[in-house]
């Protein structure tokens, strides 16, 4: 069996794509190869076929390797509820609410559930091809940690380490991680990777000296930038600035999306960014949201209480109300479904203080009252609408119903689904990932002035960029040199490795 970890110098510096694309390399080699993240902070998470939440970034890596995404690729993931908590998943299910403080004092206690979850996936594949989270240089956060070095010295783990070129400081990341990394841990790195570089690669040659020179280290590769990485689902918010610079093309349907502190599950974006039918502009607080769109269409949040709230101190309640006057249409998913109705209550304090109630838009007359209890699950049913099949998940908190839920837009095992306003106008679901239906999405955008022409595959096309970042990591990065250094025992054949 093998092992081999990528550690970043900072956060955002590619480590979730470059373990994607290894992950696709490996397989297209004939290995059996799993990903696997211990703790990852997201409020962008996947469902399992058995109902557990895992990072987004994990299930788009499970697909990499032809894998169905398992609660054992990511055991512990973090969901912001605030600037000072989270809620803990573990082992896909809930596990409770936690300050940062509490969880940084108590965190080493989960290093069980992860060394279970990684000798589950070291018992059934060839690799394990590991992804840190954050900066292995932040010796502040060592002390019980499960994320990097802590996990790594745990599990003996060989660690690559990346650097970002892009943001700039490259060269004092790297040398100044092994300034600051203890001797014990110091032992388990073996090189280091630059990545998103620009340019001619050859232009940093001098770079690769310095760096060489001060660390001892392996240089295992200078990854030019990836233009294809747009196209793979994104897992931090950050990068949905790029529809803000982006937001030029001309398609034929304007959607509007403002952007929430809190907002979860933007995979629901990924579709329609790559659909040359839609206009895709995220707005971001202090601006108000410009006329003229076709579509305003409010995701997922983590805290949809307080993200309502932000909503309306921006200004953007009365944006969207006026848009709705003038014929436009609204969308919710999820927590955008909830601040569409009349009220969200809190009696049990799951987001706010215990019986708190909060007035919605009032443009679906619904109510939702947030229960405690979540629904994480994967379905399948039809859009009423059109007749169309799609796939889809929930994860949520909360139950809505009223009267126009006596309208809704899909049908999910026989039951009905979502709700629709009187007047057509405004929609809610708690289904996440149906955009990515491509007969469904060519149907519903028709009606907001689309083409009604499949016109993308978009399950293919992501297959397609994972394929095209394997070659990228095979021609870039020295794949054998990696394999050598974290193989412990002989890789099975594949016969034996199914």
């Amino acid at each position: 069996m093998a092992a081999i970890m990528f550690q970043g110098t900072g956060s955002n510096v590619g480590k979730s794509m470059l373990v994607a694309g290894l992950c696709r390399a490996l397989k297209h080699r004939g290995l059996s190869v799993a990903p696997f993240k211990p703790q990852n902070m997201s409020n962008n998470a996947a469902v399992t076929c058995d109902g557990g939440e895992i990072g987004r970034a994990q299930a788009l890596q499970a697909m990499a390797c032809g894998l169905q995404p398992s609660v054992h690729m990511n055991p512990v993931l973090l969901k912001p509820q605030s600037n000072i908590g989270s809620q803990v998943v573990v082992h896909g299910k809930v596990a409770g609410q936690m300050k940062a403080r509490d969880y940084a004092a108590n965190k080493g206690k989960f290093l069980t559930s992860v060394l279970h979850s990684y000798e589950h996936l070291k018992s059934q594949y060839d690799i394990v091809v590991v992804e840190g989270a954050g900066a292995a240089s932040e010796v502040n956060l060592r002390a019980g940690d499960i994320a990097n070095m802590g996990f790594a010295q745990a599990a003996n783990v060989p660690v690559i380490l990346v650097g970002d070129i892009d943001r700039g400081g490259v060269i004092a990341s790297i040398v100044g991680t092994k300034t600051l990394l203890p001797p014990e841990d110091l032992a388990l790195v073996k090189g280091y990777l630059i990545n998103k570089f620009r340019g001619d690669v050859s232009l940093f040659d001098s770079g690769i000296e310095i760096i060489s020179k001060e660390t001892d280290w392996q240089n295992f590769g200078v990854i030019p930038w990836f233009d294809r990485a747009a196209t793979l689902p994104a897992e931090d918010s950050e990068d949905l600035k790029r529809d803000i610079v982006s937001s030029e093309r001309k398609g034929r349907v304007r959607i509007i999306v403002p952007i929430l502190p809190r907002i979860a599950n933007f995979d629901d974006l990924d579709a329609l960014r790559a659909d040359a039918d839609i206009s895709l502009e995220m707005i971001e607080p202090g601006m108000p949201l410009p006329q003229g769109a076709d579509l305003i269409l409010l995701i997922g949040s983590k805290t949809t209480i307080a993200d309502f709230k932000f909503l309306q101190n921006q200004g953007w309640d009365i944006d969207i109300l006026s848009h709705h006057r003038q014929g436009g249409a609204v969308m919710g998913l999820c927590g955008g479904y909830q601040m569409l109705g009349k009220s969200i209550s809190d009696p049990k304090g799951v987001e706010t203080e215990p019986g708190s109630d909060c007035l919605g838009l009032g443009l679906l007359d619904v109510k939702t009252i947030l229960d405690g209890q979540k629904r994480t699950v994967q379905v399948s049913g039809s859009h009423l609408e059109s007749g169309k099949d799609i796939s889809a998940y929930e994860i949520h908190i909360g139950q809505t119903e009223g009267v126009d839920c006596e309208r809704p837009l899909f049908e999910i095992d026989g039951n009905p689904e979502g709700a629709m306003s009187q007047d057509g106008l405004v929609m809610g679901s708690y289904l996440h990932g149906v955009f990515n239906e491509d007969a469904f999405r060519a149907a519903f955008f028709s009606k907001l002035g689309g083409s009604g022409k499949v016109n993308m595959a978009y399950q293919n096309m992501v297959e397609e960029s994972l394929d095209s970042l394997a070659e990228h990591i095979e021609h870039h990065m020295d794949v054998d040199a990696i394999l050598e250094i974290a193989k412990e025992r002989r890789t099975r054949s594949c016969s034996e490795s199914g």
